[in-house]
């Protein structure tokens, strides 16, 4: 196959993917004519985290992922990109002026894969038991403006919002919104184990070793109804220790399909080669990657010392010596391609400088160099990461105003110190709930934001979110997503640092490959087929 490209239909935020080292054909060795997929996502149980894939608790894009494909949701993305649309409700729409009332009608025949029915009340169930089990992944944040759910008849659910919640149809697309079956989840404790069970496109089986979940399964849904078009019966997903494993599996047609995370080096030798059993495709993503403070830790605690981090890095040396064309710097959480994107941080500090860094530290009277640990995830981001936090450490040394260590702990107990306040510095990432603006913001400097963070600006939570939700025209909160994102600038609670693109690794009999993930990083496994590529 001569490498080209691929046109989608124009959609704001998402490029048309580009296909590279397209060849012969061979068959994963999945059961039966099963698509097999594989990532470097890892999930484990444990006592800590007993439930990782209850939608009352999972808030992890890999997590997700799993979820998607078997709990089903009113609304949905669509596989372009845009504005949600109806999955197992046949409409949704707000039905006020000041978009505090939204009204949803359930598809007619809705089943559970079981073959029990959905009703209004099970979605009543599923949103209320999320509130109130409040899991401390804080996944039930995204519906902290629902006051109450109202149901008439067997179709019909009202909710009746706190404030005016332009986004809450994006919300209602996201897992925490999962319908969920009764007689499954209880109403007050998340469902233990590995058990997942809903009424969206596939039925999932896991095959766990040592509390680690290695493959799970999915089998097409016959009773599903919704907007996905499914057009395979099985795949399966296996879960790798490293992507040089995934890697040798794709080489070796154990699996079909490749996703995140490859390494660089892997994306840089797909994207040269012309021959070949395995495609390459690159699609436009709204992944980001930042430093977050623990703003009451006393290494930071001193604004200017957070000032002055983000005076010294530089952005695009990162980028190019780490990810190179696979990222870009990026100077604002909002990521470009996101209505309301504004490049606060250049726009505050310009150019990386040592002379005003070191103003900077002089005039708070912080004496020189501070020692700070950046802390990061070995397992969970990528190979790359290490790499890049040595770039950091590098930068910030090599200024003379920091003596900066860094430490890699693996992600589940990186995350369970993260959220005790453990670090001072820490290093993430973050895939949107949805593509607006107010899914950069709100999960990171609203009350109860994913991080835990201290951070606290009333101005941000009590007026500027809830104004910005206000605004069904996403242009028309433009102006206070902005005055958002220069207030973070302002007292760095966290530095944005790069926003990536997205890959996808196929062998060539496979087909959808170019639909398998949208600009959310939403992963539609039926979208995948068998076919012949030309």
């Amino acid at each position: 196959m001569n490498r080209k490209t691929l046109v989608l239909p124009a959609v704001v935020g998402l490029l048309a993917p580009v296909l590279a080292a397209c060849g012969g054909s061979d068959s994963g060795s999945g059961d039966g004519d099963a698509i097999v997929v594989g990532t470097t996502d890892r999930f484990s149980a444990s006592k800590e985290t007993p439930a990782p894939l209850d939608p009352a608790y999972a808030y992890d894009v890999g997590l997700w992922n799993v979820l998607r494909q078997t709990t089903q949701t009113l609304m949905a993305q669509p596989r372009g990109g845009g504005e949600p649309v109806p999955d197992a409700a046949q409409k949704c729409g707000f039905t006020d002026t000041g978009n505090e009332r939204y009204a949803c009608t359930l598809r007619d025949g809705l089943k559970f894969a079981n073959g029990d029915p959905v009703t209004a009340e099970d979605v009543k169930y599923s949103i209320e038991r999320a509130i109130a089990i409040d899991a401390d992944t804080e996944v039930a944040s995204l519906l902290n403006t629902v006051d109450t759910v109202e149901t008439q008849g067997d179709r019909e659910v009202i909710f009746h919002l706190k404030t005016a919640d332009a986004t809450f149809p994006y919300k209602l697309s996201t897992p925490v919104s999962g319908i969920v079956n009764p007689d499954q989840y209880p109403k007050d404790k998340l469902r233990d184990g590995w058990e997942l069970d809903g009424s969206g496109p596939y039925t999932m089986k896991a095959e766990v070793k040592d509390d680690i979940l290695t493959k799970a399964v999915f089998t097409k849904n016959p009773n599903y109804k919704g907007s996905a078009e499914v057009n395979n019966d099985k795949v399966e997903m296996v879960f790798f220790d490293d992507a040089e494993a995934m890697g040798d599996a794709i080489d070796k047609g154990d699996i079909d399909v490749m996703t995140r995370a490859m390494t660089p080096e892997q994306v840089q030798k797909l994207a040269k080669a012309t021959d070949g059993d395995v495609s390459l495709v690159e699609v436009s993503g709204l992944e980001i990657r930042y430093l977050a403070f623990n703003t009451d830790a006393p290494e930071v605690k001193d604004t200017a010392v957070r000032k002055a981090v983000a005076q010294l890095i530089n952005r695009s040396e990162l980028v190019s010596t780490v990810y190179g064309s696979q990222a870009q710097p990026l100077y604002s959480m909002v990521p470009a391609g996101i209505t309301g994107h504004s490049n606060s941080f250049f726009n505050k500090y310009g150019d990386p400088s040592v002379a005003k860094a070191k103003a900077m530290l002089e005039e708070a009277d912080i004496s020189t160099p501070v020692k700070l640990t950046l802390n990061y995830t070995t397992d969970h981001y990528g190979a790359a990461t290490k790499q890049e936090f040595e770039q950091l450490q590098k930068q910030l040394n090599d200024s003379g105003l920091f003596d900066v260590d860094i430490k890699g702990t693996p992600w589940t107990k990186f995350r369970k110190a993260e959220l005790n306040r453990e670090y001072a510095v820490f290093g993430m990432g973050w895939f949107p709930d949805f593509p607006d603006a107010d899914s950069f913001i709100a999960p990171f400097l609203d009350k109860n934001n994913t991080l835990n963070s201290p951070y606290e600006n009333k101005e941000i939570i009590n007026t500027l979110i809830p104004e910005s939700r206000a605004e069904a025209d996403r242009l028309s909160a433009v102006d206070v997503l902005t005055e958002i994102q220069d207030t973070t600038a302002k007292d760095v609670p966290l530095i944005p640092l790069w926003q990536g693109k997205q890959y996808v690794a196929t062998r060539d009999d496979v087909t959808g490959a170019a639909y398998l993930l949208n600009a959310s990083s939403t992963l539609q496994l039926w979208e995948l087929g068998r076919g012949v590529s030309d």
